[in-house]
Order: structure tokens, then C-alpha cells, then sequence
């Protein structure tokens, strides 16, 4: 058997809120959005989950929008306000139980990948927080240390796939053995190029094909600082995160049995 991996969504998924949404204020701040940015931003990311993101002419429009958006953005500012709101606008808000899901892939020796339509500047030091450093993420095209204006890959909908198939062809994992996590059905082409599939906190069109494809349900409740985690352990809830645990292995098994009945019916 080849190793195996899983793959997890970002927003939502692992963090209670939207990652590109979250840096909207430290952007306005230091002048690299205008308030119209702000609301633009903000309605084109509602249109795209409210659409399920898998439309192609609306994967474009955002796509566009996107590079517009951030072309002539200097690289290094971007990373350095990152750097410096993380701690504040991203780890209050990770789940505590999507942190002890990836613990538990860890320990059973899969690599773990975050799989993110938000940028890579942006995802990576966030992966770096959970001790995740693969990363598949929107890349920005970069001429002397500026955005050009171009996007050179667009992590959303099914190009994900076309990341994930590239990492697991390098890696020479079997996707039939690998897990995935989402809470939006823009990520169908994902969940379904797995064999473990699970929905995390889903959308109304994903819970309904989750439900009709017998794939694992999981809720994610408790945002939790990980210094806090780390420091107070107690502080989480053992048995939200003991439930999660035990409930996604039991979903494992349960669906892993489904599968093989199926394969021999």
C-alpha cells in the first residue's frame, strides 16, 4: 500500500471563519483595499458559497476579480501583515476539534494538507500554526516582488482536484486510502476523489449528497486558541474533542465496511 494523506478545507473547516475575509481589516488599514474592496470581497465570496462555487463562469469572474484585486500588492507587505494579525484574526478561531482530527491523522502516520482557495501567503503561516506544512493554495503570479495581476493557479471547486492528483502522484499516495473534509459542496470534486470522504459543518447541497452517499457528518463547535490548548488543556471540551475522535474513527470504519459491501455486491 502507498501512503495515504488527508485533506482538509480551510475556512469553516479547520477555522471558523472565512481566512481572505479575516485580513480584510489589516488590508483597509494599510491602504491596500478601499472600503468598496472590503464589501466587493465580501459579497463576491457570499455569491460564490450561495452558487457551490463549481460554476465555472463564477470561478472565473472570482478568479478575475481576485488578481484586479491584488495586482501591484508588494508580496512582502502582504506576508508581513499576515505575520503580524495572525495570532489575533486567525488562532482564536480554529477549531478544537478539527485540531485534534489532524492530530489523530498524524499520529496514524498520514501527512496532512490544507487545501485552500484563499492565497498562498495567506494559508501557509496558518498552516504553520497547526504544524501543517503542505499546502495547496491559490498561487498569484509575481514580477519584482509585486502581484502582476495574473493568477497562476486557482485553488477552488475542481482545480483542487488537480492539485491534490499532482501532490499524490509526486507522493505516491493511493487517493483511495486518503481522507478528505469540507463544509461546502463547491468541494464535491474533492470529497468524491477520495475514499474517506466526510462533510464538516455543511452546507445544505453538501449535507444532502453526504447524506445520500452515506459519507461521515462532522460538527465542529468549539473555536479554541492553540496557545491555549497547549497551555490549559482542560479548557477544551474533553469530550467534544473525545467525541470527534472516536465518532469520525467509528465513521471510518462504519464506511469503510459500506465501501467493501458495496465492492463485493
Amino acid at each position: 500500500m502507498g501512503r495515504s494523506a488527508a485533506f482538509f478545507d480551510l475556512d469553516k473547516t479547520v477555522i471558523a471563519k472565512s481566512s481572505a475575509l479575516a485580513f480584510g481589516r489589516p488590508f483597509y488599514r494599510d491602504g491596500l483595499i478601499s472600503r468598496r474592496d472590503v464589501v466587493k470581497s465580501a459579497y463576491a465570496q457570499l455569491m460564490f458559497r450561495l452558487g457551490g462555487g463549481g460554476d465555472e463562469q463564477a470561478m472565473a469572474r472570482t478568479r478575475d476579480y481576485l488578481a484586479t484585486l491584488t495586482k501591484g500588492w508588494r508580496v512582502e507587505q502582504v506576508q508581513q501583515i499576515v505575520a503580524e494579525t495572525l495570532n489575533e484574526l486567525i488562532n482564536p478561531y480554529v477549531y478544537a476539534e478539527a485540531a485534534a482530527l489532524i492530530g489523530e491523522h498524524q499520529a496514524a502516520g498520514r501527512d496532512v494538507v490544507l487545501v485552500s482557495a484563499s492565497g498562498d501567503e495567506m494559508v501557509r503561516p496558518i498552516g504553520a500554526l497547526l504544524g501543517i506544512t503542505d499546502i495547496i493554495a491559490t498561487r498569484m503570479s509575481i514580477s519584482d516582488g509585486r502581484y502582476s495581476g495574473d493568477v497562476e493557479f486557482y485553488a477552488a471547486g475542481p482545480n483542487k482536484v488537480i492539485g491534490v492528483e499532482e501532490l499524490a502522484a509526486s507522493r505516491g499516495y493511493h487517493l483511495a486510502e486518503c481522507y478528505a473534509y469540507s463544509d461546502s459542496a463547491s468541494d464535491l470534486p474533492l470529497l468524491s476523489a477520495v475514499g474517506y470522504p466526510s462533510a464538516v459543518n455543511p452546507d445544505r447541497a453538501l449535507r444532502r449528497v453526504a447524506v445520500e452517499n452515506g459519507w461521515p457528518i462532522l460538527e465542529f463547535r468549539n473555536p479554541i486558541p492553540v496557545g491555549k490548548r497547549l497551555r490549559d488543556r482542560p479548557a477544551v471540551p474533553v469530550a467534544a474533542a473525545l467525541g470527534v475522535g472516536v465518532g469520525a474513527a467509528i465513521g471510518f470504519v462504519l464506511y469503510a465496511r459500506h465501501r467493501r459491501a458495496r465492492a463485493l455486491a
